[in-house]
């Protein structure tokens, strides 16, 4: 399989009898070549993709496209709601037109890392992360040497992550294992003190408030060990035009279930408690 964007359909247009490019998004430094025959363009695996079809990816700037089997794709899956692979580098998902990574002055691997490292996964250590999407947070904290069960609701939204190629070693790696389910209902399946920190990274307050309730904070308490750290991320919508923060509801709610040291951490738009 190979992935091309606006950029390398726009690269393989101009060039007049080969090109060489970079056909995984960059997950890799490799490079492919590419030769332009007859009005179309032949890719390394024998598929032969028309210039007018990338004519029309070239005008696409935010949609990934990948090459399989001789045909091209849309990286979307239309289906109970409207799922897309987004052409930051790494990758984004777009879920009806809502973007699960911040993007604007960073990229979705920084976003991951700023999450992360609040509460700075050890080797050995065990992980829940509660939201799993394409998975960054899950492989972030396999390579640091952790044990990690990651849950995702949306069979839509593993498709997408089976796509991205960012997302391989979710599906590789022996120290990630996933759950399907709402983590509302997963979390009560385990036992006590199992984790020794949690990544709760939710859908927005508007979509999953159950994730965001105390009956939700108190199973998290329960199944992490003491002294296990917790990271919510919450960002701040209506905070810069309606004045709310919800951030703060959030910190009381977790006070509520048990969680001390609880405190805003600024520059991952989320919060941060420990278990005593």
């Amino acid at each position: 399989m190979f992935w091309i964007t606006c950029r390398e359909a726009q690269k393989i247009l101009n060039a007049k009898n080969k090109v060489s490019l970079n056909l995984d998004l960059e997950k890799t430094l490799k490079t492919w070549e590419i030769e332009i025959v007859n009005n179309k363009a032949l890719f390394p695996d024998g598929s032969e993709i028309d210039l007018k079809t990338l004519e029309k990816v070239a005008k696409d700037e935010n949609t990934i496209y990948f090459i399989k089997d001789g045909e091209i794709y849309k990286a979307v899956i239309s289906n109970d709601g409207f799922y897309k692979l987004v052409s930051t580098i790494p990758p984004t998902i777009e879920i009806n037109g809502i973007r699960m990574h911040r993007t604007k002055g960073t990229d979705p691997y920084k976003d991951t890392l700023e999450k992360i490292n609040t509460i700075k996964p050890k080797k050995g250590e065990f992980i829940l992360d509660t939201c799993m999407g394409l998975g960054y947070t899950a492989i972030e904290c396999a390579k640091r040497g952790a044990r990690v069960i990651t849950i995702e609701k949306n069979p839509n939204v593993l498709e997408i992550a089976k796509i991205n190629p960012y997302s391989r070693e979710l599906f590789t790696n022996k120290n990630i294992e996933i759950r399907m389910g709402n983590a509302f209902d997963v979390v009560k399946e385990f036992e006590d003190e199992r984790f020794d920190a949690i990544v709760h990274d939710p859908p927005r307050f508007s979509l999953a408030g159950e994730l965001y309730s105390e009956e939700f904070y108190r199973e998290l308490y329960r199944i992490l060990k003491p002294g296990g750290r917790l990271f919510h991320y919450v960002g701040n919508p209506g905070r810069k035009y309606r004045h709310k923060d919800l951030q703060r509801g959030v910190m009381e709610r977790l006070r509520n279930a048990g969680f001390v040291d609880v405190r805003r951490i600024e520059e991952a738009l989320g919060v941060v408690g420990r278990k005593v």
